[in-house]
């Protein structure tokens, strides 16, 4: 099971590779990619919808945590910390319905490591802990290295360095974004929160295509 779902996976994210290059070059381009794609004819709209809202959630709470850090509201922080973390194992339930409990397992301890580097991120950077900020980083582009290398070992079609760089592009969503809240630059955030939005539509519609054609029949 595990194996059909670095298959999968895989496949979503080399998707989301060819219409995600242009996004590192210019945010106008995401956008149009993004419009483009919410214009097609989707083969299974249900699991489209489900899937935009599961990966909108992980962006919607992380984004919450970082808000609460800078305000210094720690019940507002727990709350987005485990919303963050519940977001994650519906995500990994997802995958398992298609590929099995041993898939789901993988998934979450893979956004697991995500999270905790985010969360790491955000706590070093409202504490102006530089060294903290360079050792979330380098974990987050550890765990990144490592979804590259689990993903890409199941499709020969699909190089390690393409993953990286889409899961690279993500972190630094995260690492703008943060940095912009906690020095209050409201208007650059709002540019880059367009963005991450339109970069988890275009992951979770590439995910979505993919186990729509690989189960036809299950997926709706």
């Amino acid at each position: 099971m595990m194996k059909m779902l670095t298959l999968a996976c895989a496949v979503a994210l080399g998707l989301s590779l060819s219409a995600a290059a242009p996004l590192a070059q210019a945010q106008d381009t995401h956008s149009t990619t993004a419009a483009a794609s919410a214009a097609a004819t989707v083969a299974a709209p249900k699991l489209h919808a489900a899937m935009r809202a599961l990966w909108r959630g992980h962006i919607d709470n992380t984004r919450a945590y970082a808000l609460a850090v800078k305000a210094g509201d720690k019940a507002a922080e727990a709350k987005a910390a485990d919303a963050t973390v519940a977001n994650a194992k519906e995500i990994a339930n997802a995958v398992a319905g298609f590929y099995g409990e041993a898939a789901g397992k993988g998934m979450l301890e893979l956004l697991a490591g995500h999270w905790s580097g985010v969360k790491a991120m955000t706590d070093a950077a409202k504490a102006g802990a530089t060294a903290a900020h360079d050792k979330a980083m380098q974990d987050l582009t550890a765990n990144a290295d490592a979804i590259a290398k689990f993903l890409a070992g199941a499709n020969p079609n699909l190089t390690e360095e393409g993953v990286r760089g889409l899961m690279i592009m993500h972190i630094g969503d995260h690492e703008a974004q943060i940095s912009q809240i906690m020095r209050g630059d409201a208007k650059g955030e709002a540019t880059t929160w367009t963005h991450m939005q339109a970069h988890m539509n275009t992951l979770a519609d590439a995910l979505s295509d993919a186990i729509a054609k690989q189960f036809p029949a299950k997926a709706e």
